[in-house]
């Protein structure tokens, strides 16, 4: 008999990795409010009655509880929902998890860090900047405080799913080159790691299938910038040569973006080395990876 998963909040670019990998091995019902695939379900996760239903229904061995507004400035700017559904429906996940006694999944960020230090492990402590930040820790919080077997994975600069659904860098910057721009203005103040979604979802089924519960960074490997990944996208794609970038200060893009970022988001997965179960490729080896399986004739 398969294990069951339930998997809430699956719509976006992490559901879909998810899905894939998890999808042969267990049996999985995804759920999200944008109902935008055919493996998933409506539910809301922030309606705690509907929720508690729906996931008692299926009986799961475990809750993963995957998605959150993302956007920073939106949650800037919409505080009230973006606690709702980033931190609230957190503590509704616990409430589910702890009734069925099942380990609950919560997935955080490398944004909860203020960018004070030019590298984190798992032990730093978040200081976290802006509402988005403050909503994911609260969540971190509410989970380690509350929840017997948990995991907690931090991701950084997500990159998956493809045109479809990454709202991130990676499909920003080739929008730009599918619209045919021949200058990208990339800032030069931003440190960080990439994340793949499937080498991150592959990295949760390790841990799960170990029973390694805890706090866990999971990022691509390299430490990099903005820049450095806008270069090796366009060496990726031949372009290098017809594309110019031009570097800027985050001021630059202060009327769009205005929500607080921290300077860096570096992470490092120590506990992961410690556990002997790091299974994120390089970050040059993942973009390279993504480009050929979800951006195939995009450019055409």
């Amino acid at each position: 008999m398969k294990k069951k998963i339930y998997i809430a909040g699956s719509g976006g670019m992490l559901g879909e990795a998810f899905y894939h990998q998890f999808n042969e091995d267990y049996e999985i019902k995804c759920t999200d409010k944008d109902v935008n695939e055919s493996w998933l379900s409506f539910l809301d996760f922030r309606n705690l009655p509907a929720y508690r239903k729906d996931v008692n229904d299926f009986k799961p061995d475990y809750l993963f509880h995957l998605g959150a507004y993302t956007n920073l400035e939106y949650c800037e700017e919409n505080a009230e929902d973006t606690y709702t559904t980033n931190t609230m429906s957190v503590e509704n996940a616990v409430y589910i998890a702890n009734e069925l006694n099942i380990p609950l999944l919560y997935i955080s960020t490398a944004g909860i860090f203020d960018g004070a230090k030019d590298l984190y492990d798992d032990w730093d402590i978040p200081n976290p900047l802006g509402v988005y930040a403050r909503s994911k820790y609260m969540g971190e919080r509410y989970v380690t405080e509350n929840v017997q077997r948990f995991l907690i994975c931090r991701a950084g600069w997500m990159m998956g799913a493809g045109p479809k659904k990454d709202k991130k860098f990676i499909q920003k910057l080739m929008q730009q080159l599918k619209d045919g721009k021949k200058e990208l203005f990339i800032v030069d103040d931003k440190d960080g790691t990439p994340t793949f979604t499937h080498d991150f979802a592959k990295n949760v089924k390790a841990l799960i299938q170990n029973e390694y519960w805890g706090l866990y960074n999971m990022v691509c490997g390299g430490q990099t910038s903005r820049l450095e990944v806008a270069v090796e996208l366009l060496d990726l794609l031949g372009l290098k040569e017809s594309v110019k970038i031009t570097s800027v200060s985050s001021d630059y893009f202060k009327d769009v973006y205005f929500a607080e970022r921290p300077p860096c988001e570096r992470l490092v997965n120590r506990k992961l080395e410690l556990r002997n179960l790091n299974l994120m490729q390089d970050w040059k080896v993942a973009l390279k990876q993504y480009l050929d399986q979800y951006y195939q004739g995009y450019l055409d």
